[in-house]
């Protein structure tokens, strides 16, 4: 695993060990950043279920201007921590290891970009989606990744289906805000 482009180019990632754990492969994280690409430059980015943090470093390499990590796992906190000193993007980083549902409770910032990637089959995507909406600022977008087999709704919680995208096994959905073109 590695940072594909920008100021971390090339850096080598750290992942989870353990037959739970999927790591994004390159070729989705450059689907996901190629779909991303005009909403990256200076934008505020939450990636919950952070794992290993690959999206969200990916995001910060390319000119976000902020990422909170969110996860559960003190496992998955750790190697996040190394990824972020491994790229030298600590500085624009807040890690907390927290159950993302009570992150949510707590959160009173707007993002411009949220990155979901839960476990797949978990339903966490399906209960998280509908909850997203107050998070997101006026032109902000959610990508959420999933299997091929995972139908998620046209509308959820305030939030808008823009495009879906298939890549092998993996889809690709892209959420904006209600009346948000």
């Amino acid at each position: 695993m590695r940072v594909i482009t920008g100021t971390a180019r090339g850096r080598k990632l750290k992942s989870l060990e353990g037959r739970e754990v999927r790591p994004t492969t390159d070729r989705v994280k450059e689907a996901v950043f190629s779909i991303l690409q005009w909403e990256i430059s200076g934008a505020a980015v939450l990636d919950l279920f952070a794992g290993s943090g690959q999206l969200g470093i990916e995001a910060l390499s390319r000119g976000a201007g902020s990422c909170v990590f969110v996860d559960a796992s003190a496992r998955a906190a750790s190697v996040v921590r190394e990824n972020l000193r491994a790229t030298g993007l600590m500085e624009k980083a807040t890690l907390l290891t927290m159950d993302s549902f009570s992150y949510l409770k707590s959160c009173r910032c707007l993002f411009d970009i949220i990155l979901l990637d839960p476990p797949y089959h978990s339903l966490l995507l399906e209960q998280t989606l509908p909850l997203l909406s107050p998070f997101l600022s006026p032109r902000g977008v959610v990508l959420c990744e999933t299997t091929t087999d995972c139908s998620l709704s046209q509308t959820l919680g305030g939030l808008t289906l823009k495009k879906e995208y298939r890549y092998g096994k993996i889809k690709l959905y892209l959420y904006r805000g209600e009346g948000v073109e």
